[in-house]
């Protein structure tokens, strides 16, 4: 017995797989059934997936109040007006930050930024954070990965004299702000095709469209796909259509290492920028750049996207490392508690986890419960206390809309904003006994999960022996990975282990052997934290019996020498 429920996704019509097998010059049928599942279903939509670029963009304009919201920004590029770009503390919100300053300072706008402190202002537009940018001397205010939800502060902002044009992508309220212009793809009223782009991506259609209206080649604007890439990747957004084009675009500016602070930030990392993928931003890159935010200034985070000399990039990256460092070890603290905690709540049977601890730390409340989700598998918010006020960051699985979620026990909160998988949320410390049972039963109620073991997808039944050199030039295509777009799994049946396990890293956790499928050439396996499985491994060789796998593809590269290898996702012995 696995550690999961083995489940085959599904689709309407195997012929129809079988058609776009043949269509692709009779392409392994795993492979297309993993295109199918991915909305594949032509040559052409074939033809978009591994090679869309930037023809495959959609019109700007498209996006509602675009035209008013590029049309001033036109206007105050071309008057040189005082512009102040408010932006949010995460990667998403520091990248868009730094990139629309840094479009406004190349066409000579004396632009300034604001980032609030997590701390002292909270997240999004607040009053004081409008205040400051009065003093800053700004007649406009672009607010960047916030703003969607700030009815009462975008009209204080009016009022002090500020123009509003507001680039969100977080869930609008029925009543929009009443802001110059408002853009957000999740607006009701808008026609724009991607309705799941991140702040940044937002932001880069607007500068986009702006580039445009100022008679400027649409290449002048590319150069910022980097960042576009860090914040779609680190704000987890759908890897289709329109955000697919943008990271792959925007990864090969990333690798060719341009931009000098995240190449001097990669270097503190050991991130090899050449071979950047979203994995190297979500672990390594995006927690760097987090970690301004999360422990004190995010603006140096901002700083460093736009330092111009390598030793300012070099000055910048070695003290968000050394953020960062600070960091890990509030997130351990805090996740030893927080997980001690937690288990009590699974082992009284509740369906979420809500803990609140007034000394916890704010800036890593949203790492930890993230990780809470992944070792649990249910929603988890997690509070601590900032001027006398429960803050805090949920996160969830698949199964629960958070943001539906917390809609739900909306008349217990000041104030709560996000998305389907991740959310802030504020409220009186009073009221989070009454906030986790109506969290709790919201979350019982929005849950499409079935009732049971854990269950893992997997999208083909592959024989071993299929995967060659050819199936993997393909299935390497169907990069970059990401929500809604993971790496492919596969089950293979009745697999003998060739060889003798191993157990590997300092306590054995990891489990490494080799399989074979009749006479084919045998493949490695890797399977980290599988080293409780090791013993089922070892009966299989010694009792000569068949294994059941379930894994992905991935290609090793140790000391120079690439080989193809299963990574392993689950196993248990075959009943055939």
């Amino acid at each position: 017995m696995g550690d999961f429920d083995w489940v085959l996704r599904p689709v309407e019509s195997p012929d129809l797989v079988q058609g776009l097998s043949q269509s692709l010059n009779d392409l392994p049928e795993a492979l297309a059934r993993s295109l199918f599942l991915r909305g594949v279903r032509s040559f052409d939509d074939a033809r978009l997936f591994f090679r869309g670029s930037h023809e495959a963009l959609h019109d700007p304009s498209q996006m509602a109040d675009m035209d008013t919201a590029a049309g001033r920004v036109a206007a105050a590029i071309r008057a040189k007006e005082r512009v102040v770009v408010y932006g949010d503390y995460d990667v998403d919100g520091t990248t868009s930050t730094a990139m629309v300053t840094h479009f406004l300072r190349d066409r000579g706008v004396p632009a300034a930024y604001f980032i609030p402190d997590r701390f002292r202002h909270g997240y999004g537009l607040c009053n004081a954070g409008i205040d400051e940018v009065v003093e800053m001397g700004g007649s406009l205010l672009i607010a960047i990965d916030c703003g969607v939800t700030a009815v009462e502060e975008v009209a204080y902002a009016m009022g002090r004299g500020l123009d509003v044009v507001i680039c969100d992508h977080h869930t609008p309220p029925a009543t929009l702000p009443g802001a110059m212009a408002v853009l957000d793809p999740k607006r009701s009223d808008c026609g724009y095709p991607c309705k799941d782009l991140c702040g940044c991506g937002v932001a880069y259609k607007m500068i986009s469209r702006t580039a445009a209206l100022l008679g400027e080649e649409p290449e002048g604007v590319e150069q910022y796909l980097d960042l576009v890439a860090l914040a779609t990747a680190a704000d987890v957004v759908p890897l289709r259509g329109e955000n697919r084009v943008l990271l792959r675009e925007g990864l090969k500016r990333l690798r060719a290492g341009s931009r000098l602070g995240i190449r001097h930030l990669a270097e503190e990392g050991n991130v090899n920028l050449a071979e950047c993928n979203t994995r190297a931003i979500q672990f390594a890159l995006a927690p760097r750049i987090n970690a301004a935010g999360r422990l004190g200034d995010a603006k140096r985070a901002v700083k460093l996207m736009l330092a111009e000399d390598a030793l300012e990039a070099s000055t910048r990256a070695k003290e968000l490392e050394r953020v960062n460092t600070e960091r890990r070890a509030l997130d351990q603290q805090v996740l030893e508690e927080a997980e001690r905690r937690a288990r009590l709540l699974v082992d009284a049977g509740r369906s979420s986890i809500v803990l609140y601890d007034p000394d916890w730390h704010l800036g890593v409340l949203g790492i930890v419960a993230a990780r809470l989700v992944d070792r649990l598998r249910m929603p988890a918010v997690l509070l601590g206390r900032a001027n006398g006020v429960a803050k805090g960051s949920a996160r969830s699985t698949e199964d629960v809309n958070v943001y539906t979620a917390l809609a739900a026990c909306s008349s217990l909160l000041t104030t709560f904003g996000g998305h389907d998988y991740a959310a802030g949320l504020a409220m009186d410390p009073a009221l989070v006994p009454d906030f986790e049972l109506a969290f709790e039963t919201a979350v019982v109620g929005a849950s499409t999960a079935s009732v049971g073991r854990r269950r893992l997808d997997f999208d083909a039944e592959l024989p071993v022996s299929q995967i060659d050199a050819r199936f993997w030039a393909v299935l390497e295509q169907f990069e970059p990975f990401g929500a809604e777009n993971d790496p492919p799994v596969f089950v293979s049946r009745e697999i003998t282990v060739a060889g003798i396990p191993r157990r590997l890293g300092k306590t054995g956790d990891h489990l490494k052997f080799r399989v074979r499928e009749g006479d084919s050439p045998s493949c490695d396996v890797i399977g980290f934290r599988m080293g409780p499985h090791f013993d089922v491994v070892s009966d299989a060789v010694s009792n000569r019996t068949a294994l059941d796998i379930a894994y992905t593809v991935t290609e090793n590269n140790w000391n120079g020498v690439r080989s193809l290898q299963l990574q392993l996702k689950d196993l248990k012995p075959s009943t055939n």
